[in-house]
């Protein structure tokens, strides 16, 4: 939990770097209609071979059937779905470093998920500060979260859809363990990982954060990871051979060819 400000972009920077990473942007999102899917996205990616094209995670899930859905236009919703929120598509870089960290990292395959949802799902974003600023083990409000929503969406959405993101929306919080409960939900701070701090941080800087803002940004607050706690994950990260990081003199330097060194963009986002 944080009282302090923080933000997912820049107010002075342009989103290009963003979307070129695979930033989705709008009003409107998968959370009408889904949560975060993490199920269907675990058995899509351990029914899909590392390295398969988008094509072939389409004919996994519509035409294989990997998700057991009992018809054909429930298979092509799921895809469609599944690619809104995490691309399914190794030719967009944030799902090419999801699903190499995906392997890497079962403990934190849940905050990797919500990470990219984040960055492809507006309406799940705009849900993000009502969770951070709950202190841990307090009673979840669905009206903070209903307000939250229908500040983004204005009126683009009436009362019955508002009503079923909120539900979609507290499923997903409760998916990734931010809350805990059925009938009534409760918050809990999470457990970062290296690999997931590394993605938030590639995420902050593809936003367009210097290096040293970006372990202020929302990106990172959603890991429940203050500074000190990040810039430890991060070095561990580093370990890992995920990131490259130098710190020293006040100075923070972060690099991401290790994460990804197929992304020709990497070179842009610098």
């Amino acid at each position: 939990m944080t009282d302090a400000p923080f933000s997912f972009f820049p107010s002075t920077s342009g989103r290009a770097s963003a979307i070129a990473a695979g930033f989705r942007f709008g009003h409107i999102g998968t959370h009408t209609s889904r949560t975060i899917m993490l199920y269907e996205l675990a058995t899509t990616l351990q029914s899909v071979p590392v390295g398969s094209t988008q094509e072939g995670y389409a004919d996994a899930i519509i035409q294989d059937n990997c998700l057991s859905k009992p018809t054909a236009s429930t298979r092509r919703l799921s895809f469609q779905r599944l690619r809104e929120l995490y691309a399914l598509d190794p030719s967009v870089p944030i799902f090419r470093i999801l699903r190499r960290l995906w392997d890497v990292d079962a403990q934190g395959r849940p905050l990797l998920a919500l990470l990219v949802s984040l960055a492809r799902d507006p309406i799940l974003l705009a849900t993000v500060e009502v969770i951070i600023r709950m202190p841990a083990n307090t009673e979840f409000q669905r009206t903070a979260m209903r307000d939250a929503v229908a500040e983004v969406v204005q009126e683009r959405l009436n009362e019955s859809t508002l009503n079923t993101v909120v539900r979609n929306t507290a499923s997903s919080w409760t998916q990734t363990g931010h809350l805990e409960g059925r009938t009534f939900k409760f918050r809990r701070l999470v457990r970062a990982t290296p690999p997931t701090v590394a993605l938030a941080l590639y995420l902050a800087h593809a936003a367009g954060f210097p290096a040293k803002e970006s372990l202020n940004t929302g990106w990172l607050k959603i890991l429940d990871c203050d500074v000190s706690a990040s810039l430890d994950l991060a070095a561990a990260a580093k370990r890992m051979g995920l990131l490259d990081l130098r710190v020293g003199g006040g100075i923070i330097d972060l690099e991401f060819d290790r994460l990804d060194p197929f992304h020709s963009v990497n070179q842009q986002l610098r």
